[in-house]
């Protein structure tokens, strides 16, 4: 007769030494807890995602279209476990930790091939680092042959588990609580990518194994002429000045330069295609403006600005006493190094008649590998 599995993740930690829900932390686009329910999903039965104790149950869009089931963890990891088992329908179960996200499929075959009635499965790794045990200033050795570690997914008769944690609610882990009411336990070779992520280091080793940083610098350029009787705004700043930029918009030529380095990095047509200087609806229209669609634009995309490099050629007014205000207002967007430099009296930004502007932006995506 066919054995049923349901697959128990147990995602019911409130993060005190993490400092967030790590469960819920997205790693190359998917909840850690996702990771481990979609490989379930192809080899259970049913899968049955703990949360913790009093999360609204609509937090996260738990994949309603799939046989996912969800309840509320308790304060103690054993009653937590027990909501989990209590919900499954299955005839064995694994538990598995939701900060556990690389357990592969062949891992989970395993323990269910494995497992029968009266054992249960768990994988197990030996210990390759040396152990000390410490007592207050007393350092001692511990022999490490022998010793392995134990992972999770961990394998079960449902109903003789439920007994065994009711029985043992202070054990470590559903392993332990077995072994305590009798009963045998079998195991099979863990894998060293199933580690458990921890403590905050550990998502950047999951995010090296999982997401690929792809970098593109993009370059942008502007130029506009300097007349009378129009306001010299520059990355959104008015700057004071008997001359101002001359322009169909308000004539940032410092945000259009920029927004074009950013288009460019993106791969999407510049600022004159999307914003056309013959369209009403642009006219002296505020750059920054332009900018946040800009923004949302590459972030629809998959892209992040991670640095931008300005520098604006003008030869009046003096302008680097406004370099620290420009450079804050826009920092909400991303970071910029921004300079000024005279023309040297040469050419029309030097003989004071224009402005030009160049900019150097570096995005970034991040894909799953």
């Amino acid at each position: 007769m066919k054995k049923s599995f349901a697959f128990i993740i147990v995602a019911g930690g409130k993060g005190s030494r993490f400092g967030e829900k790590k469960q819920f932390i997205k790693l190359a686009g998917r909840e850690l807890w996702r990771w481990s329910a979609e490989k379930a999903l192809e080899l259970c039965d049913e899968v049955i995602l703990v949360i913790p104790e009093g999360e609204n149950l609509e937090r996260e869009k738990f994949a309603p279209e799939k046989n996912i089931k969800i309840t509320h963890g308790g304060s103690e990891r054993a009653l937590s476990v027990l909501n989990g088992l209590e919900l499954a329908e299955s005839d064995y179960v694994l538990v598995h930790d939701a900060a556990r996200p690389f357990a592969s499929k062949k891992l989970i075959s395993s323990l269910m091939e494995k497992v029968s009635e009266d054992k249960g499965v768990i994988p197990v790794l030996p210990v390759a680092d040396a152990l000390k045990r410490i007592d207050g200033e007393e350092i001692s050795c511990v022999d490490r042959d022998g010793l392995f570690i134990t992972q999770t997914p961990q394998c079960f008769h449902r109903l003789k588990l439920i007994e065994c944690v009711r029985e043992n609610p202070k054990a470590k882990d559903e392993a332990e609580a077995w072994k305590i009411s009798g009963h045998k336990l079998l195991k099979v070779e863990g894998e060293r990518l199933n580690f458990k992520i921890t403590w905050p280091e550990d998502m950047l080793i999951a995010r090296a194994l999982t997401e690929q940083k792809i970098t593109r610098t993009g370059l942008g350029y502007d130029v506009h002429k300097l007349v009378p009787g129009r306001k010299l705004i520059l990355g959104g700043i008015n700057i004071a000045s008997n001359l101002g930029l001359l322009g169909h918009s308000d004539a940032d030529l410092l945000t259009h330069a920029i927004m074009d380095a950013i288009l460019g990095a993106a791969g999407l047509p510049d600022i004159g295609n999307l914003y056309p200087a013959n369209d009403e609806k642009f006219h002296d229209i505020n750059s920054i403006a332009l900018l946040e669609d800009v923004m949302k634009r590459v972030k629809a995309e998959g892209w992040e600005v991670e640095f931008v490099d300005a520098v604006v050629i003008a030869q009046v007014p003096r302008l680097n006493k406004y370099r620290e205000e420009i450079i804050n207002n826009l920092a909400k967007f991303f970071t910029l190094n921004l300079k000024f430099k005279s023309a040297e009296t040469l050419d029309d930004a030097g003989r004071g008649l224009s402005m030009t502007c160049e900019a150097v932006a570096t995005l970034r995506r991040l894909i799953k590998c």
